[in-house]
């Protein structure tokens, strides 16, 4: 749970993330990635996560097909929020992820992400930020209305090349 003497902070992916990252996506708990609606067939490898990543630090922001920012907690990365499906200067679909379940449900979320949005907004110019989590996943879909976003409809597709088939739920931030 949250403490009142826990400092939070936010900054941009560094490489010395990427082994972190990398192993959130494939050492986690496989109930919890199915409850996020990945489908772990198609995670990539560890090399693969650290290519592509390597690979989002060398770009400049209009160049970027993904975005990543760190949360820290009293120092320590816990987890990370990126956007993809950029269109540089109009949206991008923004993700949420807490590395260790010891600090999920413990309110950092809500407070990460408001200190995330001001990044993605001012550095890729953005007017819109979509966020579509898993629909049967609660804690992003509460995060998210407490934020301010508008619920736009629940669907279903297949959100990401690392998700299975699922009915999801679109929410929007306007600028």
């Amino acid at each position: 749970m949250e403490k009142p003497h826990e400092k939070r902070t936010v900054r941009e992916l560094q490489s010395g993330d990427i082994d972190a990252i990398a192993s959130y996506w494939l050492d986690s708990d496989a109930a919890y990635m199915i409850g996020m609606g990945v489908d772990l067939s198609k995670l990539p490898s560890r090399e693969q996560w650290h290519s592509m990543l390597s690979a989002q630090l060398a770009q400049d922001y209009h160049e970027k097909q993904a975005y990543a920012i760190i949360w820290e907690l009293d120092g320590q990365a816990i987890g990370h929020s990126n956007v993809n499906k950029i269109v540089f200067g109009e949206e991008a679909y923004m993700h949420l992820h807490i590395w260790q379940p010891e600090h999920r449900k413990g309110g950092h979320g809500l407070a990460f992400v408001k200190m995330t949005m001001p990044f993605f907004f001012k550095n890729l110019q953005l007017k819109r930020l979509f966020c579509e989590p898993y629909s049967l996943n609660p804690a992003p879909n509460r995060t998210l209305e407490k934020l301010g976003f508008s619920f736009v409809k629940s669907y279903v597709t297949t959100p990401g090349w690392i998700n299975f088939e699922q009915e999801v739920n679109l929410w929007v931030l306007e600028k």
